[in-house]
């Protein structure tokens, strides 16, 4: 019986044994909370057979003109982001839009951070995203395969 059990074990996939691949992705045109949730799980490794909840086997993603992506509804005018002094009467608030012409990549970057999980494991999955709003990057050597998020 010992033997039956033996050939069902999990495999487990070492660190060293990873294979990152770089990918890219046009911004332009996108719904903002499909393509951060394409981009998690992405980062997450989900869409491989070897994926395990406690590993980083994600890929590294490059995404460009993240100025140009779009929401549906009124996000842009009721959609608000909160920050606080931690001072009294310290809060200070922002619709997206505000965000959006400020600094397109945080909007971008904090959707993506708050679908991936929290701790340790999160923060180094961060790591391997570069956001830029527009279409030139300093990654060009990567060769990155394109990649259209398909969304159904």
């Amino acid at each position: 019986m010992a033997t039956y059990l033996a050939s069902q074990r999990t495999r487990f996939t070492r660190n060293e044994d990873v294979k990152k691949q770089w990918i890219m992705i046009d911004a332009e045109g996108e719904t903002l909370g499909r393509l951060a949730g394409r981009l998690a799980h992405r980062l997450r490794g989900k869409h491989r057979a070897d994926y395990a909840p406690h590993q980083d086997i994600g890929d590294q993603i490059i995404v460009v003109n993240a100025g140009r992506m779009k929401t549906t509804g009124k996000k842009m005018e009721q959609k608000v982001y909160y920050k606080h002094s931690l001072y009294p009467g310290g809060l200070k608030t922002a619709n997206l839009r505000a965000r959006m012409n400020e600094n397109p990549v945080f909007v971008l970057e904090t959707a993506v951070k708050r679908m991936l999980p929290k701790g340790p494991l999160g923060r180094k999955l961060m790591r391997n995203i570069r956001i830029f709003a527009d279409a030139e990057h300093p990654h060009k050597a990567q060769q990155a395969e394109r990649w259209k998020p398909v969304f159904k």
